[in-house]
């Protein structure tokens, strides 16, 4: 090749898109109106695509709500490599896992653990069976529960020493614990902290007391987030995490979880419990990182606020 035909070879390699792209907000406005404005390159659907399938953060959080409203000085990051799928089976998906722990989010319906009269099918026995896949010893430990028909985050751990290690320091471990409840009527006071010494009968049915010598201390705290007059969705953060500890609180107020006929529901208009452990925020008891978990407010929830 003559050296004049080389000179004006034209150069065919493509340009290489960085893997993460950054916006700085400088005036108020909704994350969608945001995107477009920036991300010319792509369509709306594009844009909504990558919102769908979490990779737009603000502030370091991902976000899927069209209408998110961001501030000034908040940065918005597009992750163009979408991560890979989170592991998922019937009840359940396994939202992180290291060789130490596993967060999962679950379904309602889905027990925690096996009861007499019931073995499979519960997170506990999937989990056992997903970890035996990777090696037969392997082994998974309970660390705290949900109730059957409540839905949202559960950790286990991999080992019983991982196990006591969470459980004996839960309290600090546990930077976050948010739940969203929907419950019957509308709750004026728009925040409230509720305590009571929670005591368990005979017929497992839990109930508040006031006398510290016979029952556990229980403290709520909750925030109203939408209400209409038929319902009211809370913001619920536990100080403390006892047995059935937000429906019995949520019945001491007046106000009972709906679809919970044992504390005194009387409608049931998602055909489930109306409880969802929405936010899971911990310090990994090995790395010592902070880590923050959170799944989207279920449709059913939503629905009856439109």
């Amino acid at each position: 090749m003559r050296q004049q035909d080389r000179k004006f070879k034209p150069n065919t390699t493509k340009p290489v898109r960085a893997e993460i792209t950054q916006f700085k907000v400088t005036e108020e406005t909704e994350l969608l109106v945001f995107l477009l404005a920036k991300i010319t390159s792509r369509s709306r659907n594009d844009v909504k695509i990558l919102l769908r399938d979490k990779q737009i953060y603000v502030d370091g959080k991902p976000i899927t709500q069209f209408n998110h409203p961001l501030k000034p000085e908040q940065v918005v990051e597009v992750k163009w490599k979408k991560a890979p799928e989170e592991a998922r089976y019937r009840g359940l998906n396994i939202v992180f896992e290291d060789q130490y722990l596993i967060v999962i989010e679950k379904q309602a319906g889905v027990l925690s653990i096996a009861t007499e009269k019931q073995k499979d099918n519960t997170a506990y026995s999937i989990l056992s069976s997903h970890v035996k896949k990777q090696d037969p010893r392997n082994r998974i430990f309970v660390v705290h529960r949900l109730d059957r028909e409540t839905s949202g985050l559960m950790m286990f751990a991999k080992s019983e020493k991982i196990q006591k290690l969470l459980q004996e320091s839960w309290n600090a471990t546990i930077e976050e614990r948010t739940y969203l409840a929907v419950v019957e009527g509308y709750v004026e006071k728009k925040q409230d902290t509720i305590t009571s010494y929670l005591v368990e009968s005979k017929a497992l049915i839990v109930y508040s007391s006031k006398n510290p010598e016979v029952g556990q201390k229980a403290i709520t705290h909750y925030e109203v987030l939408k209400s209409n007059k038929n319902f009211s969705l809370l913001k619920v953060n536990l100080e403390t995490g006892r047995k059935n500890q937000i429906r019995v609180h949520a019945k001491d107020i007046g106000h009972s979880v709906v679809g919970d006929e044992k504390y005194g529901a009387k409608t049931d208009p998602i055909k489930r419990l109306g409880l969802h452990a929405w936010v899971l925020a911990f310090k990994h008891p090995i790395t010592g990182k902070d880590l923050r978990f959170e799944t989207e407010m279920p449709s059913k929830f939503t629905s009856l606020f439109n």
